[in-house]
């Protein structure tokens, strides 16, 4: 519950609505990035404490939203990409936020199709 919390206050402060899905644009010149050197790396830093199939306490995280592989990713993909991804910031609910910087990759590599 304190997750879900945290996210709302979030998107209070932020005053900004989440970007949609349906709004995502990859790049003209595609992207570089990977499941391998970018995706898996970050859904293990800032999504799996909450996310992982194996994680007991997840903070208020649905069960069902589970993103341990590169297919799990790709099933939530408009779910990931809404809440995380660029100048969307509900997810996580800190304190450890993503770098802006890895939040933009995020988008960019979401955006591309999460090759």
């Amino acid at each position: 519950m304190k997750g879900v919390v945290l996210a709302v206050v979030a998107l209070v402060l932020t005053g900004c609505p989440a970007e949609p899905w349906d709004e995502a644009e990859c790049p003209d010149q595609g992207t570089e990035l990977t499941y391998e050197n970018f995706g898996q790396r970050f859904m293990e830093r800032h999504c799996q404490y909450c996310h992982a199939s194996f994680i007991e306490d997840r903070q208020g995280a649905p069960s069902d939203y589970v993103f341990d592989t590169h297919d799990d990713v790709i099933e939530w993909i408009d779910h990931i990409y809404e809440r995380s991804a660029g100048d969307n910031v509900s997810m996580p609910p800190g304190p450890e936020d993503p770098p802006e910087e890895e939040r933009e990759q995020l988008e960019e590599w979401l955006a591309c199709g999460a090759p």
